[in-house]
């Protein structure tokens, strides 16, 4: 155990010097454990020489909006606002295995015309050890883009990052991850704001019934709603799947299932053989 702890205090302490030698940074902020940790872990470094910057898009929820804000202001990281226009790009529209390449090239693309006009120097965001493990086409966008990945090359991991941030006290040390809302649609299904609206309102729906970790998943005519296994037993109640019809039809859906193997991240990804996703990066 003590061998562990001061593998992490090893990690904490190369984090903060890769922090301080960006000097004058962009954080990439959504408001999840990750980007709010180095964001967090950024401004005790380098105070107002740094600036964590939400980007806000139809694929934003309006509740994560406003959780990051509020971390945000609860800790004195000064953060910008600023619109990104994927919606506008037809080759994200078209969400097939790249669409996370585009949403991050836009998002990188804007970040880099903001700090062309400031005294900005850098541009960081939040991928771990972990994430280089899983179909993260964003990577690819933050590689071309020269973005530093602090996290990253701290070598910590989403245990190590929860794990610092329960210790700094942080409130979002527990948050489940919760991706854009984009992430929710079918691939090969085109990213409306209609279809982005739909998955949001079910998913504030399911928050308010009480159940903490889901998904809304669309498939067109059909929604198909995954819950954390602990939480399913009362998802599957005669009186809960009809609460679950009135509320899903009403937002357009003709079908409403439940997955029955329950809630796990990424989950859309595992309809794309590996074939598909390599032929689907963008060169």
């Amino acid at each position: 155990m003590e061998k562990a702890t001061h593998t992490l205090d090893q990690k904490l302490n190369a984090l903060r010097r890769i922090l301080r030698s960006l000097d004058a940074v962009l954080v990439a902020y959504s408001g999840g454990v990750d980007s709010a940790f180095l964001a967090w872990a950024a401004h005790e470094q380098l105070g107002d020489s740094m600036l964590a910057v939400l980007a806000d898009s139809p694929s934003l929820a309006r509740s994560q909006k406003r959780d990051a804000i509020a971390f945000a202001q609860e800790h004195g990281i000064p953060v910008k606002v600023l619109n990104t226009a994927e919606l506008g790009n037809p080759e994200y529209i078209r969400n097939d295995g790249a669409r996370c390449f585009h949403c991050k090239d836009e998002l990188f693309t804007v970040m880099e015309q903001y700090r062309s006009q400031t005294s900005y120097r850098a541009i960081a965001y939040g991928t771990n050890v972990d994430d280089q493990a899983d179909y993260r086409p964003g990577q690819l966008a933050a590689a071309q883009h020269s973005v530093a990945a602090p996290l990253l090359e701290a070598g910590l991991t989403k245990s190590d990052i929860r794990s610092l941030a329960r210790a700094a006290g942080l409130r979002i040390w527990n948050k489940p991850a919760s991706p854009c809302l984009s992430s929710r649609i079918e691939y090969g299904r085109p990213v409306t704001p209609e279809a982005l609206s739909a998955v949001e309102q079910g998913e504030e729906a399911l928050r308010a019934m009480g159940f903490e970790q889901f998904r809304v998943r669309h498939h067109g005519d059909i929604v198909r709603i995954e819950i954390a296994r602990e939480e399913l037993p009362r998802a599957m109640t005669p009186e809960i799947a009809a609460e679950f019809t009135v509320i899903f039809k009403a937002l357009g859906f003709k079908y409403v299932t439940l997955d029955l193997e329950g809630f796990r991240s990424g989950s859309m990804n595992d309809i794309l053989p590996i074939q598909s996703l390599q032929s689907r990066r963008p060169a």
